[in-house]
């Protein structure tokens, strides 16, 4: 691995919570190692301890010191033949490789066995999944002229057959789809395809919100729901995704995105008398958004009032003042693909397109 190459998988204790995300997100190999100021192995990072620092915090302007793990493993030079069996002893994916000094010279990762890829886990077998896609997506008009939003292509395949091919790979078998605007040629789509799973149509006479159509669905459930818009794709393993709904006891989770925003001017800070303390030049801002996946426990369906237009905020906005756990489980800013606007859609086909997501 060429010093180049090294650098995008290493950070140092000065940096932030949030650089490290981003750092991670660059790399694809869901880990950081930290160094000290002299260079030497400090700790390691992932994109599991990060996200557990934030649900345990609910901070993001922590430091990596605050976060790492102190005592990763590693080998040194003259052992890294025997890198492939020791991480497999240790069940470790990656291992970075010191010199006589501490210092990281390699980073060794491991390869990828069929057999741990998550369509083969089935993770959410049984789980009911509501997908809503019955909005008229004026925000993409004129495209939503000629075809729903749900059948617009992304990298040559519609945004909703993607979706449903993700689920389907942890398990699910059936879906609950919302539909009202152009819902026939949706229809029609969907009933051409030859798909290992079954769609279970809901359809609105009229908009009901994001919440509110899910009353049309004459089925009761037993288990916690997912629900989720037919215009992102949320790079995360969704069966882990439900685990952390259930072991943390939440009433509701909500899937969110780290989202960072850089204001392009410098930014001047006063105080009194006009008198000015500080400037920054074009600061970044960072906030977890709303992606617009849910986990509900069913019996919170029963809320939803009938015929009226009801949104999930809505809903969770009514468990939190019932004193309800509404509670989110958060992901990096790359694992987080919108199609709503024209520039995200942009954004999302030419990510699809490099390979970089499946």
């Amino acid at each position: 691995m060429s010093d180049e190459e090294l650098k995008q998988y290493l950070g140092t204790e000065e940096i932030t919570v949030v650089e490290a995300m981003q750092r991670i997100d660059a790399n694809s190999a869901g880990i950081l190692f930290i160094t000290d100021a002299k260079g030497r192995l400090a700790g390691s990072l992932t994109d599991g301890d990060i996200r557990r620092w934030i649900i345990k915090t609910g901070k993001l302007d922590g430091r990596i010191t605050q976060v790492m793990f102190r005592r990763p493993r590693y080998l040194l030079k003259e052992e890294s033949g025997n890198a492939a069996s020791y991480m497999e002893e240790q069940q470790i994916t990656s291992v970075p490789v010191l010199d006589t000094k501490g210092k990281i010279v390699n980073i060794i990762f491991a390869v990828k066995k069929e057999n741990d890829k998550a369509e083969f886990r089935k993770t959410l077998r049984g789980t009911p999944v509501i997908i809503m896609a019955g909005g008229k997506g004026t925000r993409l008009y004129p495209y939503t002229k000629i075809l729903p939003k749900p059948l617009i292509p992304i990298g040559g395949i519609p945004i909703l057959e993607r979706i449903f091919h993700r689920f389907y790979r942890y398990g699910v078998g059936d879906f609950y789809l919302t539909v009202n605007y152009k819902k026939e040629m949706i229809k029609s789509y969907f009933s051409e395809l030859d798909i290992p799973y079954r769609i279970h149509y809901v359809e609105e006479d009229r908009p009901l919100g994001t919440a509110g159509s899910i009353k049309l669905i004459e089925e009761s459930f037993d288990a916690p729901v997912i629900i989720a818009n037919c215009d992102t794709l949320i790079e995360a393993d969704y069966g882990e995704v439900l685990r952390f709904h259930k072991e943390s006891g939440n009433d509701l989770t909500i899937v969110s995105s780290l989202k960072n925003i850089t204001i392009p001017y410098g930014v001047l800070y006063s105080k009194e008398q006009g008198i000015v303390s500080s400037m920054e030049e074009k600061p970044m801002l960072s906030y977890f958004i709303n992606t617009g996946m849910y986990i509900v426990n069913p019996e919170h369906i029963l809320r939803i009032p009938d015929g009226t237009i009801y949104h999930m905020t809505d809903l969770a906005d009514q468990l939190m003042s019932d004193g309800l756990k509404v509670g989110m489980y958060p992901i990096s800013e790359n694992s987080f693909l919108d199609m709503g606007e024209f520039e995200e859609m942009k954004k999302m086909e030419e990510r699809i397109n490099s390979g970089s997501v499946q």
